[in-house]
Formats: C-alpha cells, sequence, structure tokens
C-alpha cells in the first residue's frame, strides 16, 4: 500500500505546484485568467487521454506495468517542466504530466480493489488515497520555502525539478509491487495467480486464496469497443455512478484550487507568494477528513458516508462564500473545512465505484470514469474565473453546484445500488445495477 500510495502522492505533488505557481507566471509571462486556465486545462486534458488509454491497457497488460509506466512518464515530465522555456512548451508538458497522472488513476485503483481482502478493502483503499494530501502537504512546504528563499522566477523551476526527481526515485519502491492475482486469473494465468498469492502469504500479508475466486476468464485479444459495449451492457448502473462521482468531485476539488489564484487573489489583493500557507492549512485538513473517511466506509458502509460527504462539502462551499469578504483569516479556515470535506468525499468516492466493477473490466471502467470526470475538471476553472468576475459567491456557488451533483448520484445508488461493505469483488460484480 505505500509504494502505491507514494506515488499517488507525488501526483498530489503535482496538483499543489500547479496551483502555487498560477499566480507567479501570470505576471512573468502576462497571463490573464483564462491563460493560467489553460494551464490547468491542458493538464486535465491529459488526465483524460492517461485514464482512458492507460485504463485499458492496464486491463489488457496488466496493473503493473501500467503503475510502473504512469510514474516514469510523470517523473520525466514534470522534471522536464523546470526547464519549460515559455507558455508553449509548458503546456505540453502539463498535457504528458497529465497523461502519467490519468494512468496512474486507472492502474493504482485497479490494484488497490484486487490485493486486498473485502473486510479491509475499503480502509486500504482509503488510506492509499490519503497519500494525495500528504503530497500536497510536502509540495506546499516546498513551495513555500522555495519562494520565500530564491526568486519567483527561478523557484517555480526548482519546485517542479525537484518534484519530478522525487517521484522517478519512488519507482524502486513501487518496482517490489506483484501482479494482481485476480487480473492474472482473468487471463486463464492460474498457476502465477497461485504464486503471487503465496509469495504475499510467506509475507504475512492476508488475501482470499484463488480457489475461492470466481474470476471470468477473458479472451487475450481484446478491442476498445468490445469492452466499453460490455461495460455498457452489464454494468451501465456503476459506470454511470462512476462517471457522475467523478465529474462531480474533478470538477469540485480542482475548481476549489483554481479558486484561491483564480477567485481570491485578483479580489482581495493578496501576493502570489501567500498562497503556499494556504495550501498548507488545507492539505492538514484534507488529512484529517481522508483518514476519517478510511475509518468510516468499513464501518458504516459506502453509502451513507459518501452520501454525508458530498453533501456536507456543497454546504461548506457556500458558508464559505460568507466568510471570504471577512478577511485572510476567515478565508484559510474556510479552505481548510472545505478541503477536508472536499477530499473526505473524494476519498470515499474512488473506492466506492472502482470496487463494483468485474476484474476483467475494472480498470478500463475507473478509467473511463475519470475521462468524463476530467470534463468537470476542464470546465471548473473557466467557470471559476468568470464567475469570480461576479463575485467570491458566486464562484463558490458553482463549485456548491459540482459537489450537489455528486449527492444527487449517490442518493439515487442508495436505491438502486449495492452495499458494497464487506462483500468479495466477484459478488459485487454480479450485482445487477
Amino acid at each position: 500500500m505505500i509504494a502505491l500510495g507514494l506515488g499517488w502522492g507525488m501526483d498530489a505533488f503535482e496538483v499543489t505546484l500547479v496551483g502555487s505557481i498560477l499566480g507567479v507566471l501570470g505576471p512573468l509571462w502576462k497571463l490573464d485568467g483564462f491563460g493560467l486556465s489553460a494551464i490547468l486545462g491542458a493538464w486535465f486534458a491529459g488526465i483524460m487521454l492517461g485514464a482512458l488509454g492507460f485504463g485499458l491497457l492496464a486491463d489488457w497488460f496488466g496493473r503493473r506495468t501500467v503503475f510502473l509506466a504512469s510514474l516514469m512518464i510523470y517523473g520525466i515530465a514534470t522534471f522536464a517542466t523546470a526547464f519549460a522555456p515559455g507558455i508553449s512548451f509548458l503546456l505540453i508538458l502539463r498535457f504528458v504530466a497529465g497523461v502519467g497522472v490519468g494512468a496512474e488513476y486507472s492502474a493504482v485503483n485497479a490494484a488497490i480493489a484486487e490485493l486486498i481482502p473485502s473486510a479491509k478493502r475499503g480502509f486500504a483503499a482509503s488510506f492509499v488515497m490519503n497519500f494525495w494530501s500528504v503530497g500536497t502537504l510536502m509540495a506546499a512546504i516546498l513551495s513555500w520555502l522555495t519562494f520565500s528563499l530564491l526568486p519567483s522566477d527561478f523557484a517555480w523551476r526548482v519546485v517542479f525539478a525537484c518534484g519530478g526527481m522525487v517521484a522517478l526515485s519512488t519507482l524502486w519502491l513501487r518496482r517490489q509491487l506483484p501482479e494482481s492475482p485476480r487480473w492474472l486469473l482473468a487471463q486463464g494465468r492460474a498457476a502465477e495467480a497461485e504464486a503471487v498469492i503465496a509469495a504475499i502469504s510467506r509475507g504475512e500479508v492476508l488475501i482470499e486464496r484463488v480457489e475461492a475466486f470466481k474470476v471470468e476468464v477473458i479472451p487475450a485479444k481484446r478491442r476498445f469497443l468490445a469492452d466499453l459495449q460490455m461495460l455498457l451492457a452489464h454494468h451501465k448502473g456503476v459506470l454511470a455512478l462512476g462517471c457522475v462521482l467523478d465529474f462531480a468531485e474533478a470538477g469540485g476539488y480542482y475548481g476549489l484550487f483554481a479558486f484561491l489564484p483564480l477567485a481570491v487573489l485578483p479580489n482581495l489583493h493578496l501576493a502570489a507568494t501567500a498562497l503556499p500557507p494556504f495550501y498548507i492549512a488545507g492539505s492538514l485538513g484534507a488529512l484529517v477528513g481522508g483518514i476519517a473517511v478510511s475509518l468510516l466506509l468499513d464501518r458504516l458502509g459506502r453509502k451513507p458516508v459518501v452520501s454525508f460527504c458530498y453533501g456536507a462539502t456543497a454546504l461548506a462551499c457556500l458558508g464559505f462564500a460568507a466568510l471570504a469578504p471577512v478577511g485572510t483569516t476567515p478565508i484559510i479556515v474556510g479552505f481548510v473545512i472545505v478541503n477536508l470535506l472536499a477530499t473526505a468525499s473524494w476519498v470515499g468516492a474512488y473506492p466506492t465505484f472502482s470496487e463494483l466493477f468485474p476484474t476483467a473490466l475494472r480498470a478500463s471502467g475507473v478509467g473511463i470514469s475519470v475521462a468524463v470526470g476530467r470534463i468537470g475538471a476542464l470546465i471548473s476553472p473557466f467557470l471559476i474565473a468568470y464567475a469570480g468576475k461576479t463575485s467570491l459567491a458566486a464562484a463558490l456557488g458553482v463549485l456548491a453546484g459540482f459537489w450537489l451533483i455528486g449527492l444527487a448520484a449517490m442518493l439515487v445508488w442508495s436505491v438502486v445500488g449495492i452495499e458494497a461493505r464487506g462483500l468479495p469483488l466477484e459478488r459485487l460484480s454480479k450485482s445487477p445495477a
């Protein structure tokens, strides 16, 4: 879990880095709000392509191959960003880094679901997701120190170089991870699946025995349209849930991080170097929210926990709108609360829909959900920039709207869908929804 979590933390590192440098690059390269949004847009477009394409590859060639490739792509592109001579190269490299992050979403979520016993699957999956908050905290601290000690036009390059080197250094640890035994069995490679389980068992890590699995064996040669048709024919409810939950959290969460440099700075006239303390405080709040969800998913169930989190985040956004005009300190407090609840929402959402897909199509299902979800992330910064010209309250109202969409999806699933708490993956994949 730690090896997967470290890579996940590096992806979060990227989100905070981008948010931290937006306020710096604006005056340096004479970019307006929509130009800065284009930087985010290129990154999100890369995530869409990476999640969709590498989700399919993870189902075809294995989880391990993809989660190694994803970290390498991200690390190289992030390190190269430090040497971008202008906006054009920066956009290209942000797109490539996004491809690596998108691949991470698909492969890591599939691997977590398949390697962990059903009784602890919710905790384990959300535990790995919590490395995101660790990554944002690391990036915020590094950005703060770097921008405090170095000129802004050089500091942002140092931050990206450090991020790339740290990501690449975690490859060695991730190489120790095995292939998913469930995926091996789905390919008809039972002997290899047994060998992986035996190796894990010798390390005193408990997972279900392969004999207990009833995994459908799938043809070796597959096509995207055939996989998509299978998902739509037999798992359209789960696919719809994943797409809507991801659309809502991506729009709401990334919109929140676009909100500070695009809406707060222009209205409160804060220096760009004042952003890292916001992110440090927000990351601490996010870590608390993620840990809380980790402890609750297997105790209370996915339906009530995730529904509550999405609804509470929407209310917190509206409350933030009341605090924003008061001053800097209330904004920090409001940001911490919103980030705590927003992180709790998506940390709970990913295990909720990832575990519902069948093994043979899990990474593809997650990838499609993430790709559709990035549409929310793509449009959110532009909506925030537009609404922010009217008022801070209008910008926060946009964020609240995204989270309400996710709440609606969870309420529908609570009525028609299965509660996955404590159930083996093979039973979940047979659910008619």
